[in-house]
């Protein structure tokens, strides 16, 4: 424990799902959290319960990011992980979805993903022992296998996982010492499956045999690698993608 001690954190989507199991592991491992989300109830409570501070913030717009960067700012004084957790999904395929939706996927989950590299970035070069620090973004296993009911949510998740490597290769010949990587959750028991899940019951065993090891993941456990990306015992991987997935991309479904 308290691998992350004196580390000051953002978790955007902090206030459910993966962002709020990350947020509990983070402080328990020493970190200061910073709980980023639109829920504005459900993200104070998050960050009450891990001694932390919420912060409404829309992902998407850059104005917001750079107000959230001065509080951590004026708060901590340094910067040490962002992780880049938010996200949305639409729930139409390709002949289904229109515009707007496409549009609004694509600005929480790409241009939101950016928007938290480039100003994670601008921050840990002002860190007070030089610059330093982790960026992990949670991707998919939907960046390798789409979702043929949702054509934006697979496109943005192959897109982050591409940016990923893109930062992580930028900061590294730029000399900083700032990390990037993705992380790949399969199938895991989240508030974003329970409107499926509420329509469809029948679709549990579905999502649970999605894994060979037939189980739907846990929130604690994709933190659990988000502890790991942030803290020194990673501090040579960098363009990483890791899977958390119970196995699912690692065999043909059919055999």
């Amino acid at each position: 424990m308290e691998r992350l001690q004196g580390r000051v954190a953002i978790i955007t989507g902090g206030a459910s799902g993966i962002g709020a199991a990350t947020a509990k592991r983070f402080a328990a491992e020493g970190a200061s959290v910073i709980v980023a989300d639109l829920q504005t109830d459900l993200g104070a409570e998050i960050a009450a319960a891990t001694g932390g501070l919420f912060h409404e913030l829309d992902v998407a717009d850059d104005a917001a990011w750079a107000r959230l960067m001065a509080v951590v700012w004026r708060r901590f004084g340094r910067l040490d992980v962002v992780v880049n957790n938010a996200g949305i999904v639409s729930g139409q395929s390709i002949e289904d979805i229109d515009l707007a939706t496409w549009n609004r996927v694509i600005e929480v989950n790409l241009t939101g993903v950016m928007l938290g590299c480039r100003h994670g970035i601008s921050t840990m070069r002002k860190n007070p022992q030089g610059s330093g620090g982790a960026l992990i973004n949670i991707a998919s296993t939907a960046a390798y296998a789409a979702i043929p009911s949702d054509a934006a949510y697979s496109a943005t998740k192959s897109a982050v996982r591409m940016l990923t490597k893109a930062v992580a290769a930028h900061c590294a010949r730029s000399g900083y010492a700032i990390r990037c990587n993705s992380l790949h959750p399969g199938a895991t028991d989240t508030p974003i499956l329970r409107p499926a899940l509420d329509a469809a019951p029948h679709l549990l065993p579905v999502f649970h045999a999605m894994s060979p090891m037939g189980r739907m993941g846990r929130p604690e456990e994709i933190a659990a690698m988000a502890v790991f990306l942030a803290s020194e015992e990673a501090s040579y991987v960098t363009g990483g993608e890791f899977l958390v997935d119970g196995g699912m991309m690692a065999g043909h479904p059919g055999m």
